[in-house]
């Protein structure tokens, strides 16, 4: 339907939705829908690949593949999913909903050319690099460091970074 409050409604009173392309996970109805808002600009049309489905009274799960066609762009997403729906108020709502890109996609779209080659020297110099911006104390500098689609996991944040602006405010 590409309508946001359609697709938020789809939740139950107590949700959470851990979303593709956002690192804020979403507890409520006006979250879920703010997410949405934005996601569904790119209209997306969902594709199940693979689906594993469990079920027990008052609650199922189908977990799998799936992929977006954006039909703003044509560009495809595939990404691991997991639904978690629960009975509630005689329909079944969306209490847990995990979506994740496909880790090997996206580092084959980070990746050199394959006559790219590189030594084993030359892998353990990049540590320098890294080290030798950290050094300066400019965020800047050490978040410039990191590829155009990075994922920092830090060592003192339970935040992943996936872009210049939020490794330059960890830095």
């Amino acid at each position: 339907t590409l309508d946001p409050d359609q697709v938020a409604a789809r939740y139950s009173k107590s949700p959470c939705l851990l979303p593709t392309v956002s690192d804020i996970p979403r507890t409520d109805y006006d979250s879920i829908k703010a997410y949405f808002v934005d996601f569904l600009k790119k209209e997306p049309q969902g594709t199940i690949l693979e689906s594993y489905v469990t079920s027990g009274p008052g609650w199922c799960m189908d977990d799998g593949i799936y992929e977006f066609t954006m039909g703003e762009t044509g560009d495809k997403v595939k990404a691991r999913y997991s639904f978690v729906y629960v009975y509630e108020d005689g329909e079944w709502k969306i209490a847990h909903h995990h979506s994740s890109m496909m880790p090997e996609a996206q580092l084959a779209a980070a990746a050199p050319a394959e006559d790219t080659v590189i030594s084993e020297e030359e892998v353990q110099s990049l540590f320098g690099l890294w080290n030798g911006a950290l050094a300066t104390l400019d965020p800047d500098q050490v978040a410039a460091r990191y590829s155009k689609s990075p994922c920092l996991l830090p060592t003192v944040s339970d935040i992943p970074r996936t872009d210049y602006d939020s490794i330059k405010a960890y830095f």
